[in-house]
């Protein structure tokens, strides 16, 4: 595996925008079934989480890629409850899952690399004594 910051953040470019136009794209279409929420509280619901990291994510600082993993989480689980319980809409929900896979790896990757770079992280408890 590469342990290039440039790298993982590159890949969590090419997958975190294509996921924010699919979600935009999915929950912003008008639907008939009944129950469902209006367009714009759907897509205010489901478009707005994504965009609280986009500053960071766009300056490359590694402490938003590494909290942009529980929300892509959410979108990550919410892609595998439709793909069992919605066929009609399974084409939809692989796509997102294998969108938020491909953001989850590299702002996980960028996180730990750049963090490493900029001496961010964890102290371990030796260091503490």
């Amino acid at each position: 595996m590469p342990t290039s910051p440039r790298f993982y953040r590159w890949l969590t470019q090419v997958f975190y925008w294509p996921l924010l136009v699919l979600v935009a794209l999915w929950h912003g279409m008008p639907t008939d079934a009944p129950g469902t929420l209006p367009v714009y509280i759907a897509l205010v619901l489901w478009v707005l989480p994504l965009l609280f990291p986009l500053y960071g994510l766009v300056k490359g600082k590694a402490y938003t890629h590494a909290w942009t993993n529980f929300i892509l989480m959410f979108y990550f689980l919410h892609g595998l409850t439709v793909v069992y319980t919605h066929p009609d809409e399974r084409i939809w929900s692989i796509l997102e899952i294998i969108l938020t896979t491909g953001a989850f790896i590299g702002a996980t990757g960028y996180a730990r690399y750049q963090g490493r770079a900029e001496g961010l992280g964890l102290k371990k408890l030796k260091d503490y004594n």
